[in-house]
């Protein structure tokens, strides 16, 4: 469920990104064909085949002369149209890890006649693209198979290898997700010292003027609890004080009512220093107090007018879906609701379940921890061997701007990677706009400019690596 969130900088100076040729060059022509069969492979999973989406990409790698030993699709049978596409592009060193770029193929569920158009077809309107996944994220698919096919192609040969994992399932909780399975099957296949990962990205003003860019650097654990009451019911002619809906109802407002605890973590706490200097505003001021004094509650109570920044700063649960009763003239016998908890690092799920409880206060109510369990890995080092080459890049594409490392609110497929000591990392490149670019909703959409100068920034970052 990665819902891109990008940090909040609306009043830094705005510096224009490196202007784009009128028409396209022919290099992202080409690049536009690969970003367009990828939109256009539905890829829900309700109706769509990630497997086939892997399998087209394979074909184009294939044509551009990738020979089949370094080109592995992989689905199970219990899952055959969930399947992952890993790519192998050799380096020279014998010594020097490997890096890994990765990114999830599958989107969230989009329906034809909510949209103004048809989500599976890309179209290139008002200098933007729209579609399903043009930000979440087969932009950034696109960019990985459109730059090993050009290595191929132009014959280089980077020191260290590069691998590629497009994968299924990140969009779904509960379904099969091809990281948790490469991880734990083909661990060998993926190993890499670090991975490249989405969670990080710029900030536009809107107006095509990029104001940040961030790195993300670790991301909150995710976990579903519900929430039940049971009785014994009855006619509802006649009422009894023993209400499943209302014993339910009166713990769902002690959870509403009830604020988690400010933290901050060393990522977070450099994140509300550095984004809120560039701000400039009330919320900017009160950003760098909370960094320098976490207690400061003046500076608290102006930072959580901000959801965003609200939610960074603590554990949040909020009841996402009800459900009670069995018919309308009987007093309910059960009552439930589910509670997403995105749990602040160093905190166990086990710990948050124990909390609600004291919360809630009420032995009647039972709170369950739903599958699956997510792992809670550290985040990965502020390593300047990692972090250096962004800024330096950044430095070259948007002279002015500062790399700022930040903490996710929701998760990736980071999760699993750190889970088994592979670091990684959401990439500053590709921006979007502050009303988030329709991400998991109607009307998804890239900038062009975006794409394509993202996309020239990616790769010049994997080459910094490489070499």
């Amino acid at each position: 469920m990665s819902k891109k969130i990008w940090p909040l900088m609306l009043s830094a100076l705005a510096l224009a990104a490196p202007a784009a040729a009128q028409d396209a060059r022919p290099d992202q022509l080409a690049f536009r064909e690969i970003f367009r069969e990828l939109v256009e492979t539905n890829t829900t999973l309700s109706s769509g085949s990630c497997t086939l989406a892997a399998e087209r990409m394979a074909a184009r790698m294939k044509a551009a002369g990738f020979p089949d030993s370094q080109l592995h699709l992989l689905a199970t049978p219990e899952h055959p149209k969930e399947g992952s596409l890993v790519a192998v592009y050799p380096g020279t060193s014998k010594t020097a890890k490997p890096i890994l770029v990765m990114a999830h193929i599958d989107v969230v569920e989009a329906k034809r006649e909510d949209w103004e158009r048809d989500p599976f077809t890309l179209f290139e309107e008002n200098g933007y693209f729209y579609g399903r996944g043009t930000v979440d994220v087969k932009s950034q698919a696109a960019v990985w198979v459109d730059m090993l096919i050009r290595f191929q192609q132009q014959g280089y040969k980077p020191k260290r290898t590069i691998k590629m994992a497009l994968t299924c399932g990140e969009e779904t909780n509960g379904a099969f997700n091809g990281v948790e399975w490469l991880a734990a099957n083909k661990r060998d296949l993926i190993d890499a010292e670090f991975a490249l990962n989405e969670g990080g990205g710029g900030d536009s003003d809107g107006k095509g003027n990029v104001i940040g860019q961030s790195v993300q650097v670790g991301e909150k654990t995710f976990a579903n609890f519900r929430l039940e009451t049971r009785n014994p019911g009855g006619h509802s002619s006649v009422p009894v004080p023993d209400n499943a809906i209302y014993d339910l109802a009166r713990a769902l407002t002690k959870i509403e009512a009830h604020r988690f605890p400010v933290e901050m973590t060393d990522v977070t706490r450099r994140y509300f220093a550095e984004a809120g200097a560039l701000r400039g505003d009330d919320i900017g001021r009160a950003m760098v107090a909370l960094a320098k004094d976490p207690a400061d509650t003046a500076a608290e109570a102006i930072v959580n007018t901000d959801p965003f920044l609200h939610s960074n700063l603590r554990t949040t649960c909020v009841a996402t879906l009800l459900d009670g009763g069995h018919a309308a003239n009987a007093l309910p016998q059960r009552a439930g609701a589910n509670i997403n908890c995105r749990i602040f690092p160093g905190h166990s799920i086990e710990s948050i379940r124990d909390e609600l409880a004291k919360i809630i206060g009420d032995p009647g109510v039972t709170i369950t921890q739903l599958p699956p369990k997510r792992p809670a890995p550290p985040a990965p080092p502020l390593d300047p061997k990692v972090i250096g080459p962004m800024q330096q890049l950044v430095d070259r594409y948007w002279p002015g701007l500062k790399v700022i490392p930040s903490m996710l609110n929701g998760y990736t497929d980071a999760t699993f990677l750190g889970a088994v000591g592979i670091p990684t990392y959401g990439i500053p490149g590709i921006w979007g706009d502050p009303d988030g670019n329709g991400v998991h909703g109607l009307n998804e959409r890239i900038a062009v400019q975006s794409l394509y100068v993202g996309r020239d920034y990616m790769v010049d970052l994997v080459r910094a690596y490489a070499d």
